[in-house]
């Protein structure tokens, strides 16, 4: 043992202990995971928003993972991909959380498979330097509740955690919209019992009423909603108004005498809050009487999804020249809209005729794409209202109306003037009636003038989008397309609001409002450089803002019969429901064109912008901005990890060729310069040791 013990002290032991220090090393990694994710854009890590996903699971959720064996590059990173995402999903998910890999060559596996609906996929092979196809499984199926989802043919890596985090979340908010939240939704009824006295009908029955679809809904979602009825004091009237938006009401009546009294319905989950439109109205024949309560079950359940920040609908005004929803080829065929493709996979979008009805609070978000015509004053004041309230707006509002007798001649713009410009103008946003042309554009060869640089539509690139906005963090360029500039100058002066740039020109851009071309041809570029100037193209504000009203507009006189039933109307109570400003915090996002909206490009042959896929960098960049609006931050940094979009900010071919040929051989031999030059330092300074200490040692070299 003595013996033992002094060899393990000698350096004859070294490379022994090393060994051992190895293998328990190795003992260790084992049975632990640890990595260092250095992208910029954390590729390889999971997303928060994946994290709280799997961490809040109420029921068991399993993952079964289909994959052959012996899978080449590229399909192989894909797999390898998969294992590590998996193991930190399971590391940040509760103990509903499994996951397993099944073995692919038994053939009842492949057949378990083909019962949960996926397919084999045929892939190149590379197999004794000869090319061949060969059929391979590369499928994930989710189970969770009764709930079963596939995601098949997965051949690249890009995006696999939002298609994974946003399958589970929608399977979850399926089974429950209230699953994995913390603390209780709570549902309160303002009512002044002293209504009861002006006979007002329904008034005795609303609360009844809305506690029977309370009870239906709680029923669904675990008891995790509570109820309550208050009936507030007139001191407390003006306090919930400001911070609810509820309808205050007013009496001076003979008998009853002057008073101030309430009627509201409010679903609340920490600071968040949605108003029903629980309220007094009158008929048509003038008697007062509660409105609203139709439906009341669903109302609840959608309000609840967008509450808690998995609404399923998004509005879309129509009725003023927006682009349309649904198109009809030549064949007759209904085809969805390139936006309703770019977002079906999570959000709905609904159709919402001002004229005819008020916008849902429901909707968390609200849609106004490429207006033609003018919008009245009572269709400005419900959109309005609706940001007040704490809706949020995305509008893609163009400068001008392009119109082409046909393809051989020049196009004509018309100003266009909707009045949204008053609404955005009181929130501090200005759409010039100007288009935006930049040095540094999309530009493409032609067989007969060479390369063209179509200056109307500018290229953003790192510098030019904004790199703390999750929206545009991670995109390497967007191109825009005839975009009008945008004043925010008004919303950085309200104090109670943020103000972004999400996308701006170049230093080397101008504004044309004359003699408009999106032919470069006929584009002269200004001699002086003074005159340009960055410009806001896409920019988001948020916060809160003040009316773009005085009042409600008044509606139009009623005539011959109506107006004298109208006379007879019960006048002892009125309601007052104006918001003179914000009663919770709104995003409106203003992009000065609807070509981001899928608006056809003639120039293009009416090409769009837009891919339904959402692979495009500008397709990124719209969807980022309603996931956004949706209150979905984190799927926005995990749709765009890809490092596919880290492209150069470079203007010319040679400084791309440059940069290549640095990253591919520079590099290497900087490392390996380096290298060299640490290895020369050692020497010298061994050989300065030695002729310091032992200068008459033979092992020096002289």
């Amino acid at each position: 043992m003595k013996n033992f013990i002094n060899y393990l002290k000698s350096p004859k032991s070294d490379f022994f202990l090393f060994i051992l220090l190895l293998i328990f090393a190795n003992l260790v990694v084992s049975r632990s995971y640890f990595r260092i994710d250095l992208t910029a854009p954390k590729s390889y890590s999971l997303s928060k928003g994946s994290a709280q996903v799997v961490k809040t699971l109420e029921e068991p959720l399993s993952v079964k993972v289909f994959f052959s064996d012996n899978l080449n590059a590229p399909y192989s990173s894909v797999y390898q991909y998969i294992k590590d995402i998996l193991v930190e999903y399971k590391s940040s998910a509760n103990d509903n959380f499994s996951y397993e890999f099944v073995d692919m060559k038994k053939p009842e596996n492949e057949k378990l498979a083909r019962t949960y609906g996926l397919n084999q996929i045929q892939i190149q092979e590379l197999k004794n330097n000869e090319v061949g196809m060969k059929r391979v499984w590369m499928g994930i199926v989710l189970l969770y509740a009764d709930r079963i989802e596939i995601l098949d043919a997965l051949t690249q890596a890009d995006g696999l955690e939002y298609r994974i985090t946003t399958t589970i979340s929608n399977m979850v908010s399926t089974t429950s919209a209230l699953a994995g939240l913390s603390g209780d939704v709570k549902l309160t009824l303002y009512a002044s019992k002293k209504l009861a006295d002006f006979k007002i009908i329904g008034f005795n029955q609303m609360e009844e009423e809305i506690r029977a679809a309370f009870s239906e809904v709680n029923k669904k979602n675990k008891n995790r909603i509570t109820f309550a009825s208050i009936d507030p004091s007139p001191a407390e009237i003006p306090e919930l108004v400001e911070k609810y938006g509820i309808q205050s009401l007013n009496w001076n009546d003979p008998n009853l005498g002057q008073g101030t009294g309430a009627v509201g319905l409010v679903l609340e989950y920490g600071e968040k809050s949605t108003v029903f439109p629980v309220k007094m109205s009158r008929d048509f024949f003038g008697r007062n009487m509660i409105t609203g309560l139709e439906n009341l079950d669903t109302q609840i359940e959608e309000s609840l999804k967008s509450i808690v920040s998995k609404s399923q609908e998004i509005g879309y005004i129509t009725g003023h020249g927006e682009l349309e929803l649904t198109a009809t080829s030549q064949y007759g065929q209904q085809t969805e809209s390139i936006l309703s493709k770019l977002i079906s996979d999570r959000y709905t979008l609904k159709e919402i005729k001002l004229s005819e009805e008020e916008i849902p609070q429901k909707y968390a978000s609200v849609i106004i794409d490429g207006p033609k015509s003018s919008f009245t004053d009572e269709e400005l004041y419900k959109i309005d209202q609706y940001v007040l309230k704490g809706g949020n707006l995305l509008v893609f509002l163009d400068p001008f109306e392009e119109k082409q007798a046909n393809p051989y001649s020049q196009p004509t713009y018309t100003p266009i003037n909707t009045g949204l410009e008053k609404n955005l103008e009181k929130y501090g946003i200005s759409v010039g009636k100007k288009y935006v042309y930049d040095l540094n554009c999309f530009s493409q060869s032609d067989r007969q003038y060479g390369k063209m640089n179509f200056y109307i539509a500018p290229m953003m690139q790192k510098n030019t989008l904004d790199q703390k906005s999750p929206i545009t963090k991670n995109l390497g360029y967007v191109i825009f397309f005839q975009n009008a500039p945008i004043d925010i100058s008004g919303a950085k002066d309200n104090s109670n609001a943020k103000v972004t740039v999400l996308a701006k020109s170049s230093k080397e851009s101008w504004t044309v409002d004359s003699n408009i071309s999106p032919d470069p041809r006929f584009i002269s570029i200004p001699s002086d450089k003074s005159t340009m100037a960055s410009e806001n193209l896409a920019v988001l504000v948020e916060g809160k803002f003040s009316s773009a009203f005085s009042g409600k507009p008044e509606s139009k006189p009623v005539e011959g019969e109506k107006a004298e039933k109208k006379a007879e109307a019960d006048n002892s109570i009125s309601s007052n429901e104006h918001l003179s400003k914000s009663v919770q915090n709104s995003k409106i996002i203003v992009i000065g064109s609807s070509i981001l909206g899928g608006a056809t490009i003639p120039l293009f042959n009416n090409a769009q912008l837009l891919d339904a896929e959402g692979s495009q960098p500008v397709s990124m960049f719209v969807r980022n901005a309603i996931d956004y609006l949706n209150g979905e931050e984190d799927l926005c940094t995990m749709r765009t990890k890809g490092l596919s979009l880290n492209t150069l900010t470079v203007k010319s071919a040679g400084a791309s060729t440059f940069a290549k040929y640095f990253n591919e051989i520079g590099l290497v031999l900087i490392v390996a310069l380096c290298g060299l030059l640490v290895l020369l330092k050692i020497k010298a300074k061994k050989r300065a040791i030695r002729e310091r200490y032992n200068p008459n040692d033979s092992r020096i070299e002289k």
